[in-house]
C-alpha cells in the first residue's frame, strides 16, 4: 500500500510539529492559546493547518489507490502532499512570514486534493462504464 508510506512519513511531521507547538508554550509559559506570542501562535497554526488538510489528502489518496490508481501516480501524490506541507510549515513558521513557500505549501495541497479527487472519478467512471 504506497499510501501507508505517505501516512507513516507524515504522521512523523506531525510529531514534529506536534513537539514544536509543546516546546514554544513551554518556553512562553502559556498553557492554552497563544497570549499573543506571535512564534507560537504561527506553530499552533502550521500544526494545525497540518491536521486540517492532511487526513483528508490521505482519505482521497487511499481510495484512489483502493480503486485501482498506480502507485507511481501515487508516489507523485505522496510527495507533492509531503514537499507542500514541509514548504507551508516553513513558510508560516517564520516571524517574517515569506510568503511564497506559504501559497506554494498550499498550491502543492490543493493540486494533491484536485487530482487524487479526479482519480477517483475517473476510476470510478471506467469501471461503471465497463460493467
Amino acid at each position: 500500500m504506497t499510501t501507508a508510506l505517505y501516512a507513516g512519513i507524515l504522521a512523523i511531521l506531525f510529531i514534529v510539529l506536534s513537539i514544536r507547538v509543546i516546546t514554544r508554550r513551554n518556553q512562553y509559559q502559556v498553557a492554552i492559546g497563544s497570549d499573543g506570542q506571535i512564534l507560537l501562535e504561527r506553530a499552533i497554526r502550521v500544526h494545525a493547518n497540518f491536521a486540517e488538510y492532511v487526513p483528508f489528502a490521505l482519505l482521497l489518496m487511499f481510495l484512489a489507490e483502493y480503486s485501482g490508481l498506480a502507485p507511481l501516480y501515487l508516489h507523485i501524490l505522496g510527495v507533492a502532499l509531503l514537499v507542500g506541507r514541509l514548504s507551508h510549515a516553513y513558510g508560516v513558521s517564520q516571524q517574517q512570514e515569506p510568503l511564497k513557500f506559504r501559497v506554494f505549501g498550499m498550491i502543492l495541497t490543493f493540486t494533491v486534493l484536485l487530482l487524487a479527487a479526479l482519480a477517483i472519478f475517473m476510476l470510478y467512471g471506467s469501471r461503471a462504464i465497463l460493467s
